[in-house]
């Protein structure tokens, strides 16, 4: 389904024992959904940080910064799921409370992106143009809330997917041998690595994403005027 009835991402782990209990506490503890969608960019742009901070290390530091990163980008997906489940769930949203949700995800998207393009294995352009495509993607879906549509969710490459790719390619570099990292013949003239091709997916799955959230908003949008 592109959206839910309440028009939040549709998420199995909402309905999670461990995730509802969290989200209780903090709502009884006081804290804000906003503070939670704040703590989002402080995970991401530590995640953002230990990726570029890969080029500067080797051996198990290297490895460490991956394994920080990696947790950093399920930290930061951990509060975007929480700050809505106390928002709605726990009944203490605010007038402001969809700015909250927005913003921090254009900074954490941008600091984890960039910082993938300037880590080992990476490529600044790569990682700028995963950066732009994954605004564009989020631009494209509050396009059409804006227009009466409703928040399309869909996929391939939407928010949950690019961040469990770039979970999944931190760990892979934290735990395999150097040799794996890269795809290609050393003498020929053609030579990936697994973070590049990873970025380049972000970028052509985001593309394709953003097209078929702007065919099913336009399909609504057509319906919705009896054309």
């Amino acid at each position: 389904m592109p959206l839910d009835a309440s028009g939040r991402r549709p998420l199995k782990s909402r309905n999670l024992k461990v995730f509802q209990s969290l989200a209780a506490a903090l709502a009884r503890a006081g804290v804000s959904p906003n503070a939670i969608s704040a703590s989002s960019m402080v995970f991401a742009s530590l995640a953002g940080l230990a990726l570029a901070a890969t080029l500067y290390q080797t051996g198990w530091a290297a490895r460490a910064c991956w394994l920080i990163a990696a947790v950093g980008l399920q930290f930061r997906l951990f509060a975007n799921l929480l700050d809505g489940m106390v928002a709605v769930e726990g009944r203490r949203g605010g007038p402001t409370g969809d700015l909250w949700n927005e913003a921090p995800d254009r900074i954490s998207d941008t600091a984890i992106f960039i910082g993938a393009g300037f880590a080992t294995g990476g490529d600044p352009l790569l990682g700028f143009g995963a950066a732009l495509v994954a605004i564009f993607v989020a631009y494209v879906r509050a396009l059409g809330a804006s227009l009466g549509a409703g928040q399309c969710f869909l996929g391939p490459q939407a928010k949950p997917q690019r961040m469990a790719l770039m979970t999944a390619v931190c760990l892979f570099y934290t735990v395999s041998p150097q040799t794996w990292q890269t795809i290609g013949s050393e003498t020929g003239n053609i030579q990936l690595t697994v973070l590049q091709m990873a970025l380049a997916i972000v970028i052509v799955g985001g593309v394709l994403t953003a097209s078929r959230r702007f065919r099913w908003i336009a399909a609504v949008l057509r319906e919705k005027s009896g054309s």
